[in-house]
């Protein structure tokens, strides 16, 4: 039966490029140009990146400087939207009409 049903069946069941029984895809000349130019440019970002720009002693603190400035610059614009100062005698001050004892 399992013979039969081998030799008699044509083509893949269901979906020809997704499942277990797929059909292979062809590897054509551009793929494999493609691939080989990936992984050139792989092997040359990994050259420079292998290779330091700065020394340990000068990548230390070297933003230093510049981080603290941009840190009071944000420091001084969310202060800058900070509204004034009340206080509670500004929010009383309907309550004082007269300050007279005598009546």
């Amino acid at each position: 039966m399992f013979l039969t049903l081998t030799l008699l069946r044509k083509g893949i069941p269901g979906k020809q490029w997704i499942g277990k029984y797929r059909r292979p895809r062809q590897i054509t000349w551009q793929m494999k140009r493609n691939t080989l130019k990936n992984l050139e440019r792989e092997a040359e970002n990994e050259y420079w990146i292998s290779r330091p720009y700065m020394t340990r002693e000068q990548e230390h603190s070297h933003a230093a400087e510049r981080r603290a400035q941009n840190w009071l610059k944000i420091k001084e614009t969310s202060f800058a939207n900070f509204p004034q100062h009340k206080h509670i005698t500004d929010h009383l001050s309907h309550l004082r009409i007269s300050k007279t004892w005598s009546s």
